[in-house]
């Protein structure tokens, strides 16, 4: 077994499936803690479901036990060292169908992105939220612009890419102009930052 710890999570990858259990915070009231983890846990397990039966490929959730996600285990590649236009396009079209159904992944990066075989599997769904609002989409599309500026030389062909597989979206031009605007907050941020 491996285990990763994150601010919210413990992941547990075992042979045969992944576990990911909320821990404690230890600066809330202990009824008020497990209360908030249990409802977190139990909206992250049903958003994977509900972005599965969306067309995006997911693990399947075997079990919700208490402040734990018992999933399937995806073997693949994540995203980041397989990253390349046609996998961002996949990523597109995929962000595509969470929009329609109403579902902000809330973490787009190439880490939370495994390749398997011919698919893209979308995992760690833990800041995810449902929301209509152009704002939440555009931000959740930036959050994947910024991660490939970060993490690739060839980003603008990787960013053009993603737009392409993402014009699927109904509202694409709408989240497209949104998204513009919260890129123009943030040099305007960057800039006074500068000053």
């Amino acid at each position: 077994m491996k285990v990763y710890r994150g601010g919210e999570a413990e992941v547990r990858i075992y042979d045969d499936r992944v576990e990911k259990v909320r821990v404690p915070k230890r600066y809330r009231v202990r009824e008020l803690d497990e209360s908030i983890r249990k409802r977190r846990t139990i909206t992250e397990a049903r958003i994977i479901s509900s972005a599965r039966r969306a067309g995006v490929p997911t693990p399947i959730i075997l079990d919700v036990e208490g402040n734990k996600i018992v999933m399937e285990k995806i073997d693949g590649l994540p995203a980041k060292f397989a990253m390349n236009e046609d996998l961002c396009r996949m990523v597109g079209k995929c962000v595509a169908r969470l929009h329609s159904a109403g579902i902000i992944h809330g973490d787009l990066t190439p880490m939370n992105l495994i390749l398997k075989g011919e698919r893209v599997y979308f995992i760690d769904f833990g800041l995810s939220f449902y929301d209509e609002r152009l704002e939440a989409k555009g931000v959740d599309i930036h959050v994947f612009h910024e991660a490939l500026k970060a993490e690739f030389d060839e980003w603008k062909k990787l960013w053009d890419a993603f737009l392409e597989g993402y014009r699927d979206y109904e509202k694409f031009d709408l989240v497209l102009e949104r998204f513009e605007e919260i890129q123009l907050r943030g040099r305007y941020v960057e800039k006074d930052e500068a000053e």
